[in-house]
């Protein structure tokens, strides 16, 4: 089954401080409020304009800085599952598999396509096609797994714990 997604391009470094501002750490609570701010610093059009199902395509060490777990709540929120980049923060890349995020590393994508583009994601071959060319997308273990498919970490121990 493939399925088409708009692109948001970004470059290096881009650190959680712009994806989620510290400012509001402790002082938004709600799903609406959280994904109304994400980006802002980065990207003031991104929190009004993305839609579910948007993909972040982005360059080296996407997601620095902080472990605040509101810098991928804002993009999940917002209808993000999967963000392509050359490479990832360490906690920020766990961070995602936690949130229900797929974190997929394939090098420079982010050259080729520009804000607003379309990419092909075939779930079947498991492969992201993106101006005629096709990037495998990478499996996790069968565990990591299991938590992308249930929509996180918490979401995966409630339905396997049938708890609320």
């Amino acid at each position: 089954m493939n399925t088409d997604h708009h692109v948001w391009v970004y470059g290096n470094n881009v650190n959680t401080d712009v994806i989620f501002a510290g400012k509001y750490t402790y002082t938004l609570r709600t799903e609406a409020e959280i994904q109304s701010v994400a980006l802002e610093d980065l990207d003031p059009n991104f929190a009004s304009q993305v839609q579910a199902g948007d993909v972040i395509v982005a360059d080296h060490n996407w997601g620095n800085g902080s472990s605040r777990e509101q810098a991928v709540t804002c993009l999940r929120y917002s209808g993000i599952n999967m963000i392509i980049a050359s490479s990832f923060s360490g906690l920020y890349f766990r961070n995602c598999i936690n949130q229900g995020i797929r974190p997929v590393i394939i090098e420079d994508l982010y050259q080729h396509l520009s804000t607003g583009d379309t990419i092909t994601i075939n779930h079947d071959a498991q492969t992201i096609i993106a101006n005629g060319v096709a990037y495998p997308i990478p499996e996790f273990s069968p565990s990591v797994e299991a938590i992308l498919y249930a929509g996180g970490l918490v979401p995966m121990l409630q339905e396997r714990f049938n708890t609320e």
